[in-house]
């Protein structure tokens, strides 16, 4: 009798093997074939003349389509896709893109006389530097031909602008002399440039008015001239000075600020006039911070009209311009001096601090009331004066920026 368990294992038969051979085999056949297939359809490419080039798919449908627009003949009227457009002459593109090398060259490279200023060229250079100098405060619209200066080598330019700060599009106008020296390529470089409406030739010329006749007829309609009247206000003759009231500022430590405190500390002032029923001594020359220029350093001598609207501020309050009037009251207070009457001098109130307040100024008579910033900051700020109880009696005039 046989033990549990000593029952030696069946061997698979021959067709069993068989089987599984050509199982296997099949299989195999199956997975190249797959692979054959991807290949094949991979990179097979049909001849589809919508994938060929635009000549093969031209010449596909022109067989294709006899009597098509492709292959033209006398039975065809022509339209305008048959019309041969020819290509833009040199003049008219010169026209549009500004084109040096249509420049004499003698002219730029050779100054045997007088620098001719009425030259494409320096026309050229004065854009480019007034694009390279003022592109982050002003946007120039148009430019007028530059005119002689008062020296050979110098023009005078005018052109109009918008300010890039203001949300109006009020435009305003500058002139300036320009001194212009010889540079590379027969090109011109602007070596020095004057101040604001320095240029006086390229000034606008008053117009003579025209003799009235007896046939004349009624003058047309004028339009009015878009240009701000940003002119200086003056005091006058000597009696008209003496008869005003003004208040002055001299500089104190907001030179050189941030426009927020310098803008904070004008008000002040302008509000203090106001508030004594004086005109506002304005010093048009002010100091730009580094903060708003492309050199991080302070920039002096900047005109005050070019970053406000000055007309607007002319209208809503009463300023003179520093440099005149200082010059008119030396003038007059030393014509004065001479009559050796103590009674002709011009009256003046010197204000050292400003721990005066403007009521204690309200009923001051005398010509003018001089407020002098010569302590250390901050103690000469002109925003001090409007601090305390000024700040119930004044108020800054915003509506005037």
């Amino acid at each position: 009798m046989k033990e549990f368990g000593s029952v030696a294992p069946e061997l698979p038969s021959a067709g069993q093997q068989l089987v599984k051979v050509i199982g296997n085999l099949c299989f195999s056949v199956f997975v190249v074939s797959v692979l054959i297939f991807s290949v094949i359809a991979v990179t097979y490419q049909p001849a589809d003349p919508w994938f060929q080039s635009s000549k093969s798919l031209t010449k596909t449908l022109s067989a294709t389509l006899p009597n098509s627009t492709f292959a033209t003949d006398d039975s065809l009227l022509p339209t305008g896709e048959d019309l041969v457009v020819s290509p833009p002459s040199a003049a008219s593109a010169g026209a549009i893109i500004f084109n040096l090398s249509s420049v004499s060259a003698s002219t730029a490279c050779d100054l045997p006389g007088p620098l001719n200023c009425s030259d494409p060229l320096v026309l050229y250079a004065i854009q480019r530097f007034i694009s390279k100098t003022f592109s982050k405060s002003i946007i120039v619209l148009s430019y007028d031909t530059p005119v002689p200066g008062s020296k050979s080598n110098e023009c005078d330019a005018a052109w109009r602008f918008r300010n890039r700060r203001e949300k109006s599009w009020r435009r305003y106008r500058d002139y300036r002399r320009f001194r212009l020296a010889p540079s590379d390529n027969c090109t011109f470089e602007v070596v020095y440039a004057g101040r604001f409406r320095s240029g006086t030739n390229a000034a606008r010329r008053p117009r003579r008015p025209r003799p009235a006749t007896s046939s004349a007829s009624p003058p047309a309609f004028q339009i009015p001239d878009t240009d701000i009247n940003d002119t200086i206000p003056t005091v006058g003759s000597e009696s008209e000075f003496r008869k005003g009231r003004y208040l002055y500022y001299t500089r104190g430590g907001d030179h050189c600020k941030g426009m927020n405190h310098f803008l904070w500390s004008f008000l002040c002032g302008l509000g203090e006039a106001k508030f004594l029923n004086r005109t506002f001594v304005l010093d048009l020359s002010i100091c730009l911070a580094g903060s708003y220029t492309s050199t991080g350093k302070d920039e002096e001598g900047k005109d005050l009209r070019f970053y406000f609207d000055f007309e607007h501020l002319k209208e809503f309050a009463s300023v003179v311009e520093e440099i005149d009037f200082l010059r008119d009251w030396r003038r007059w207070d030393r014509a004065a001096g001479k009559s050796q009457k103590a009674v002709d001098r011009i009256s003046v109130r010197k204000v050292p601090t400003y721990k005066v307040t403007p009521m204690q100024l309200k009923k001051d008579k005398n010509t003018i009331i001089w407020r002098q910033f010569e302590g250390s900051e901050p103690e000469n700020y002109w925003y001090r004066v409007c601090e305390g109880r000024a700040e119930k009696y004044i108020q800054r005039p915003w509506h005037a920026i």
